[in-house]
């Protein structure tokens, strides 16, 4: 721990127990309502009135930790099938617009049916459903865009040989005018259905997309226990940007959201030379993994069981005390020696010092290691700091891409404003 005497900066909170954890009533008055009416994280694409009969039936049946993830996923169902059911009305009647949000809506009620990760056999039906939903609103929308596979020329047998990206590549892109590109590098819970909502404000400053989940999480094809399967991830994908004509490959970034902050600090060491910024938004890299750390997580912070969540992303399934005993020496960013290799790419770290998913202590211990990096810790906000952890990275890829742009104006297409009933 880097804080004084060896202990987590914010230790004095780490026995205090969220009341989210109580029950779902408490988690949806507590901490899911506010961003469910405003249509941001967790509930991009969503409006608060579709979870309203689902909120009351979850009250109905007395919904707690530790969930059901079967019987939790199938209070959804029914609404999100419903709202399906509009989307493909309205698709029949040339209604695309009225289409893309009913399918896009209905992306929604799956994805937190599914949170924070498919578990169980009917939040694995839920990902698949609300995965098809989510590309056909995209899809239809003005600006489409599209869920593709890039070849996965680097990755071993096991793994695949795709690797799924949401795309976008703005109209004006060509051979002789390419675009820049942002490499959107997902969370645990949030995957590139979810992370598309970045896609608009690129999309007006002339920067393509691409969105791709990190191991163990969405169709990430990845071996999630191995430490070094996301570096020959990076590596096919990058080899497919060199190849594209529409896109500038000396101009291509990556954000790293949440955990996937873990995988963009890593990015930043493995292919130094090949991105020209890289941003780590409330991410992690050695503390994460300190059993000190994850016996406390489950009460704090996160929505849910986080340890456990985490085990299951990490590749252990349900083996919590392994994954405790045995993550800090797989996966530890200053152990495998990542955070000492001397070349890094232009790399910034931002996060809140008051985070209670990731200690902002990982921030620290990587500003003693490696090559110099940029920094800025949002003091009193948790977990990544928003909104003004956005408008500081936006800011900063503005000035490595040459955009003169508004990040405020940005941030405004982030939230979802529901057109029809």
């Amino acid at each position: 721990m880097a804080a004084p005497g060896g202990q987590f900066f914010i230790q004095a909170k780490l026995d205090q127990v969220a009341p989210h954890h109580e029950s779902f009533k408490q988690l949806w008055e507590t901490k899911w309502k506010k961003p469910a009416e405003m249509g941001v994280y967790p509930f991009m694409f969503a409006t608060a009135k579709d979870f309203l009969p689902i909120v009351e039936e979850m009250e109905r049946r007395n919904m707690r930790e530790p969930y059901d993830w079967d019987e939790y996923a199938s209070v959804f169902v029914p609404k999100a099938k419903e709202l399906v059911a509009n989307a493909v009305s309205a698709e029949n009647a040339g209604d695309n617009d009225k289409a893309s949000e009913y399918y896009l809506r209905a992306s929604a009620v799956y994805r937190i049916s599914r949170f924070p990760a498919p578990r169980s056999p009917k939040q694995m039906e839920a990902w698949v459903e609300g995965k098809e939903a989510c590309f056909k609103g995209l899809g239809l929308r003005e600006h489409p865009s599209y869920d593709i596979h890039v070849p996965h020329t680097h990755g071993l047998p096991h793994e695949g040989t795709s690797i799924p990206i949401g795309h976008h590549l703005p109209a004006s892109a060509s051979k002789a005018n390419p675009a820049p590109l942002m490499i959107i590098i997902t969370g645990l819970d949030g995957y590139r259905t979810e992370l598309a909502v970045w896609i608009e404000g690129w999309r007006r400053h002339g920067v393509a997309t691409a969105i791709l989940e990190i191991p163990g999480t969405g169709d990430s094809p990845a071996d999630p226990k191995d430490r070094t399967s996301p570096d020959r991830v990076f590596s096919s994908l990058l080899d497919w940007v060199d190849q594209q004509g529409g896109i500038d490959s000396g101009k291509v970034c990556a954000w790293g959201f949440s955990t996937g902050g873990f995988y963009a600090i890593r990015l930043a060491h493995t292919h130094a030379k090949r991105l020209a910024g890289v941003a780590a938004l409330g991410g992690g890299c050695h503390y994460m993994f300190e059993p000190a750390w994850l016996d406390q997580v489950n009460h704090l912070e996160y929505p849910f069981d986080l340890a456990n969540t985490l085990c299951y992303k990490w590749g252990y399934g349900d083996d919590v005390e392994t994954f405790k005993k045995e993550a800090s020496d797989k996966f530890s960013l200053l152990k495998d020696g990542t955070l000492d290799i001397p070349e890094c790419a232009r790399l910034l770290l931002v996060n809140g010092t008051e985070d209670e998913i990731f200690p902002i202590d990982d921030y620290y211990l990587a500003l003693q290691h490696g090559a110099p990096k940029e920094v800025r810790f949002v003091p009193r906000l948790k977990h990544m700091g928003e909104p003004e952890s956005f408008l500081v990275i936006l800011k900063w890829f503005y000035n490595i891409l040459g955009i003169d742009g508004n990040p405020g104006a940005q941030l405004s297409t982030l939230p979802f404003q529901p057109k029809y009933d």
